[in-house]
């Protein structure tokens, strides 16, 4: 009884399929670099996305001409612009 608790346990956690991993030093090295890869253009492309949607909002409060905060936008996406 207790020991299939354990073979199940086991099957839960793909100890094996862990363990065989970690004897491949070459696939251990390629899933890692795989994942760090896909990581990193994750952020890259939520960083992106998050800055275009700033800048639009930006752009859009503006439009609204708000007295103090419009000047200030409005110089800060100037500077943006000139440096794209």
């Amino acid at each position: 009884m207790e020991l299939q608790k354990l073979s199940r346990d086991l099957e839960k956690f793909n100890l094996a399929e862990y363990m065989e991993l970690l004897n491949n030093p070459r696939r251990y090295l390629l899933v890692n670099f795989a994942g760090g890869i896909a990581r990193g253009l994750g952020i890259a492309i939520g960083a992106a996305l998050l800055a275009a949607v700033v800048f639009y909002i930006l752009q859009r409060m503006v439009v609204l001409n708000l007295p103090i905060i419009g000047d200030f936008i409005a110089e800060l996406i100037k500077i943006v612009n000139q440096h794209l």
